[in-house]
């Protein structure tokens, strides 16, 4: 994504690797896109739609920690814990989630605020570095 944002590439592909500021940002458009849609949705519609908006929300959210779990050089598997901690602890952790809280904050350290991989790992070029011709 040297530059341009293909959006359907960076929610619907989890394929490559995501550096850590598109990451961030994307994120949080899901995040809050959910949260958005919580509050302004009334409860009968919202049973009704969010067997649309709720797959697509967590389908994007795998493909982006897939692509970010690339950029650290790990399993893009690892998405599907993260994102069932994250819908445990949602909207409000609970006392007995303290486990999937603890990998909510793993995740956001982890994901947010370390570097990729130095150069290109088994997943891809890194996508910090533009390649000069």
């Amino acid at each position: 994504m040297q530059g341009q944002i293909n959006w359907a590439e960076l929610f619907f592909s989890s394929t490559g690797r995501l550096s850590r500021t598109p990451f961030v940002i994307a994120a949080a458009a899901l995040i809050g896109s959910a949260a958005l849609y919580e509050l302004t949705v009334p409860s009968i519609p919202h049973w009704l739609t969010g067997w649309i908006v709720y797959p697509v929300l967590v389908y994007s959210g795998a493909c982006l920690l897939s692509k970010r779990l690339h950029d650290r050089g790990r399993s893009g598997w690892l998405a599907a814990v993260v994102l069932l901690a994250l819908i445990a602890v949602w909207p409000v952790p609970h006392d007995y989630r303290v486990l999937f809280l603890l990998v909510v904050v793993w995740a956001v350290v982890e994901l947010g605020l370390l570097s990729g991989e130095q150069g290109a790992n088994r997943f891809g070029p890194n996508p910090g570095r533009t390649v000069q011709a």
